[in-house]
């Protein structure tokens, strides 16, 4: 007879993935509203549904879970760049990498704001793995941008000083959500909004670089 082994392994895989994005999910949603400090393991076991116990189970502390919510969100911002190593024609890769920028901050604007906060406070917790990930991204990247310059595919700037350009106005979007949705009469940017702000900072960025 066949054995049921494989798939009950399977299953649990299945299981564990999907109690993991459930965890990582509640954890970003509360870091983001009340900060690492304000946030107990139970508040985030109570949000994601599970019993606190299988929190512990996957993540042997709080640290250890913000660490993960931090390099999940790191990962994200990574692919979103991945465009830089497909394409070596500037003004393709900044209209991807800036669009797919935007949509991460409308669709996940409570990652960004852990993010940013983490970053604000010094990295009192952000891991040496991460700080050393994005460093080396970094670099990467404007060494590729500072490729375009020298080759006269876009005019002379400061590449970290783009980059940090391209992040404000990306992330503004999330970071000062709700700000946005107090000066747009107390409502969500609906998708035509969103694709007309996504235009409007690609269009301004483009022209300031591109010859």
């Amino acid at each position: 007879m066949p054995s049921d082994k494989p798939q009950s392994k399977n299953r649990k895989s299945d299981i564990r993935a999907a109690n993991t994005r459930q965890i990582i999910a509640a954890a970003e949603a509360l870091f983001a509203e009340k900060g690492f400090n304000g946030t107990s393991t139970q508040e985030i076991a109570d949000r994601a549904g599970l019993p606190k116990a299988n929190v512990h189970y996957y993540f042997k502390t709080k640290q250890d879970l913000y660490t993960v919510v931090l390099k999940d969100i790191l990962d994200a911002w990574m692919h979103d760049a991945s465009i830089f190593d497909i394409s070596d024609d500037p003004e393709e890769v900044f209209r991807q990498y800036i669009k797919a920028k935007m949509e991460h901050s409308f669709s996940r604007p409570k990652g960004s704001k852990v993010w940013a906060m983490e970053i604000i406070q010094g990295g009192p917790v952000l891991g040496k793995e991460i700080k050393k990930a994005l460093v080396t991204w970094d670099e990467t990247v404007t060494q590729k941008i500072q490729h375009w310059i020298d080759q006269g595919k876009i005019y002379p700037v400061q590449p970290q000083s783009l980059l940090n350009m391209i992040w404000s106005s990306t992330q503004y979007y999330a970071d000062y959500d709700y700000q946005i949705k107090a000066l747009n009469g107390n409502k969500r940017l609906s998708d035509s909004q969103k694709q007309h702000a996504i235009d409007d900072v690609t269009r301004l960025i483009l022209n300031g670089v591109l010859k």
